[in-house]
């Protein structure tokens, strides 16, 4: 998918924010980047497409098998991405934030790595200032809600950030 002007900033003309994109805007890379591509975004919204759930490669399998727990990773890392284009169509930088809670976690389904169709990871940032954000997610595959809660990110700037952030860098 190429995107390019928006009513709230501009990508370069052409740019696919595909996986390469991904990788090179958040801190997840190879098998750990989970999302294939952006299918959508606005200021408040995203919506990425993945298939990783159905890789026996998958980092986070545990036991020969992708709990439905691991989606909130699927989600966080969409809110990752998030964040980042709203940095890049700004002109500025993503800051590094910590995934602090999830909340009304609901589990449908018991496993991802089952489902034959790509999972979509939806995302709506419900909240935030320059010390955090709230998002409120889905997962989906085939039509149908995988998983859903939300999410409080906390960034660098704030207390609990910096201290978790200075303590992996020693």
């Amino acid at each position: 998918m190429s995107l390019g002007r928006s009513a709230f900033g501009r990508l370069p003309e052409g740019t696919r924010l595909d996986r390469g994109w991904i990788e090179s805007h958040i801190p997840h890379a190879g098998r750990m980047c989970l999302l294939d591509e952006v299918l959508s975004f606005d200021p408040v919204h995203i919506r990425c497409r993945a298939t990783s759930h159905r890789s026996p490669e998958n980092p986070l399998r545990a036991h020969g098998r992708l709990g439905a727990a691991c989606g909130v990773e699927y989600a966080a890392q969409a809110m990752a991405v998030h964040g980042a284009i709203m940095a890049h169509t700004a002109g500025t930088t993503a800051r590094a934030g910590l995934l602090t809670s999830v909340r009304n976690l609901v589990l449908r389904v018991t496993r991802l790595d089952d489902l034959e169709a790509d999972l979509i990871a939806s995302a709506e940032r419900l909240a935030g200032d320059e010390d955090g954000t709230l998002y409120e997610f889905t997962l989906a595959s085939g039509g149908r809600e995988l998983v859903s809660g939300r999410a409080g990110i906390v960034f660098g700037t704030h207390p609990l950030a910096r201290a978790t952030l200075n303590r992996g860098s020693r």
